[in-house]
């Protein structure tokens, strides 16, 4: 795929050894990095709306095609609007292609107990079943036999309308044996031609809607595999390009050189996108290799269990010493941007209370405090890159996350 008509532009504002600080212009309109995006599986991030996303100063958020897939369809999400429409967000949306939740959803064993299965529906094989035309899998759902290839998940998500979509890819579970880390890689390149080939048709039709299209690295942990994969999407060509098949089970210094491999090798003048990445020590740690776009469901997830982001790190919330604590989450009344900090307004004390009495509101506190500490992360690493400081500025985060 040519990016020389790309409708994306990378612009490098500022370096700090390999760390940058850039800003990527889209047919929408323009977002900074490195960047931070909460993850909208399907359609929304739990507990929140696009006036929370506006409120949160967000500029990405992330929807998933494999979700949407299933339900309610893409034919409707494109009946009411596209994802913008149907969602009432106008900023920018990035849709995976569901090739990891078709991996790991699909080793789920099947059954009546599965969440979201009706109980008259009997058990069904829930794997999924690639071949090198695509992939065969089951709705987690209600078990509907479903289909999806590189040309289908290009085609769905410019339905979709989102502004980046990813190419279908292949994310094998780590550990994992070497010839299935190898052959999951081999097939990855083998979609991501195809992707490229179906979004140059779109875009040669006039039907691409000025979307980006990203291809992603795979290759495990074997430094030499992903360095040989992102040579070969760099062959390819895209718009950008995401890492994926990381943090999914490997430690932190198994991720590094991995990671490491792949930056070294990626188009400069294109942005790199760390999937499913939210966790502060493996941000900075990514920052400093050179990436600019992470997402991940933590903030959400923690959220719902009453886990908050904090300068000091992870508080459970429900522990029995914030019982009659008067202190906020975070004490500073905006995080630079003049936006008020949604931690700011209420105490550990009363924050406790709603956790052990189930009010949702805890959750949806949480959550927006959780997202708002991530985006401050990055605007922290931001400035200090551009400020030549960065490595200090890694240091502290890692003093207390690392």
């Amino acid at each position: 795929m040519s990016v020389a008509n790309s409708p994306l532009v990378f612009e490098l504002l500022a370096s700090d050894g390999s760390a940058r600080r850039g800003q990527v212009t889209t047919a929408r309109g323009i977002f900074q990095t490195p960047v931070f995006m909460p993850v909208g599986t399907r359609g929304a991030v739990i507990h929140l709306d696009a006036t929370d996303y506006e409120h949160l100063g967000l500029e990405v958020v992330l929807a998933n095609t494999y979700h949407l897939l299933a339900r309610p369809g893409i034919d409707v999400v494109e009946a009411l609007g596209g994802l913008h429409g149907f969602s009432g967000w106008d900023g920018h949306f990035l849709t995976d292609s569901g090739g990891f939740q078709i991996m790991s959803l699909g080793r789920r064993p099947g059954g009546a107990s599965e969440p979201g299965r009706r109980p008259d529906n009997p058990p069904q094989d829930a794997k999924s079943k690639v071949d090198d035309e695509g992939v065969t899998f089951r709705s987690t759902y209600d078990g509907t036999l479903m289909r999806l290839t590189p040309e289908g998940a290009v085609d769905a998500q410019r339905r979709l309308g989102s502004d980046i979509q990813m190419a279908l890819d292949i994310c094998p579970e780590l550990p994992a044996p070497p010839d299935e880390v190898g052959e999951a890689t081999e097939r990855t390149h083998l979609w991501a031609a195809r992707a490229a080939a179906a979004m140059d048709a779109a875009r040669q039709g006039g039907i691409a809607g000025g979307q980006a299209l990203f291809g992603i690295c795979q290759g495990g942990i074997d430094a030499g595999l992903r360095r040989a994969s992102a040579e070969t999407l760099a062959s390819i060509g895209f718009d950008g390009y995401g890492i994926g098949g990381l943090s999914v089970g490997e430690s932190r210094s198994e991720m590094g050189p991995a990671l490491h491999a792949a930056t070294e090798v990626l188009p400069a003048d294109r942005p790199r996108y760390l999937m499913g990445v939210g966790d502060p020590a493996r941000i900075v740690d990514a920052i400093a290799a050179g990436v600019d776009m992470f997402d991940c469901v933590l903030p959400s997830r923690l959220g719902r269990h009453g886990t908050a982001l904090t300068p000091e790190g992870r508080i459970n919330i429900r522990n029995a010493r914030f019982a009659r604590d008067a202190t906020p989450l975070d004490a500073r009344q905006d995080g630079g941007d003049g936006r008020p900090q949604p931690g700011a307004r209420f105490s550990r004390g009363y924050l406790r209370h709603l956790m052990s009495v189930n009010e949702p509101t805890a959750s949806r506190i949480l959550t927006l405090h959780n997202i708002a500490f991530l985006n401050d992360l990055v605007a922290g690493a931001r400035a200090a890159v551009e400020a030549g400081r960065f490595s200090s500025f890694r240091e502290q985060v890692n003093e207390v996350w690392g």
